[in-house]
């Protein structure tokens, strides 16, 4: 018998509900044993981020060959990478080990609107992780942050925005439609052969925190597990859009509250 095994690359969040931890929970909630390799130190809760110790670059890599020189990682997350130098670390790290799967989830500022990566570091980002990546998963927000543009407003917009995205080297897009307006929540996955639109209903709770990361992971989770990506992202927005859904059964700090990684069994 073999184990999927999926390696998250993020900052850890003290409270729990995003990074590292959201990753590990979202993996194990989907049959995915995790490994992590710890990019930052946060002193965050749901309320908002109050420090950001980056771990020496050095040590990252450390972290990665580790687990790579050990378990058979079928997928990589990578998260917030925090700093340019992180970023120059991961990338010859994967260079070493070339895994099958990469989803990059260009974090760059939390559900509180604390900014979470330096802001010359995402040049960094776009020229040395997005090359190396399946698929990014930005939000509306993100996308056009990497592209110096505007937020889209429209289907077509995002779709374009999608292509550019594609041209500087990642191979599939998953723009995410979460900070949009509207009745659905779309996301959108752009490839080279097609976009296909995913739609669900935009729940009203404000206990999201930790939902992009949980969702890049849970693709990375169809993906270990041997699924297409596709398939993966249909899997990862179903059971996203759940987790969402039983967010408020929980009451979890006074601000964005986490969403609910283990709906399936409590």
């Amino acid at each position: 018998m073999t184990t999927p095994v999926a390696l998250t690359i993020a900052g850890s969040d003290s409270s729990g509900g995003a990074g590292i931890q959201a990753d590990l929970k979202t993996f194990a909630a989907l049959g995915v044993y995790g490994a992590s390799a710890i990019t930052a130190l946060t002193a965050q809760n749901t309320k908002g981020v109050t420090g950001i110790h980056a771990v020496p670059a050095d040590l990252v890599a450390a972290q990665i060959d580790a687990v790579f020189s050990d378990l058979d990682v079928g997928a990589v997350k990578i998260g917030m990478v925090a700093q340019a130098a992180s970023i120059d670390a991961i990338a010859a790290a994967l260079a070493r080990w070339k895994p099958r799967h990469v989803v990059l989830d260009p974090v760059m500022v939390a559900t509180s609107g604390d900014r979470l990566l330096a802001a010359e570091a995402v040049a960094a980002l776009r020229a040395k992780l997005m090359p190396l990546a399946s698929v990014i998963t930005p939000n509306l927000p993100e996308a056009a942050a990497l592209l110096d543009e505007p937020v889209a407003r429209s289907e077509a917009e995002i779709e374009s925005q999608g292509r550019r995205l594609l041209s500087l080297g990642c191979r599939a897009v998953l723009i995410k439609g979460g900070h949009g307006e509207g009745a659905e929540s779309t996301d959108y996955l752009v490839s080279a052969d097609a976009a296909v639109a995913l739609a669900a209903p935009r729940i009203a709770t404000r206990n999201t925190h930790g939902t992009g990361c949980s969702l890049s992971s849970a693709v990375a989770a169809g993906l270990a597990k041997g699924e297409d990506l596709a398939t993966a992202v249909r899997h990862a927005k179903s059971w996203i859009s759940a987790a969402i859904a039983s967010a408020d059964r929980f009451s979890v700090g006074h601000g964005h509250g986490p969403i609910h990684h283990f709906h399936t069994f409590y």
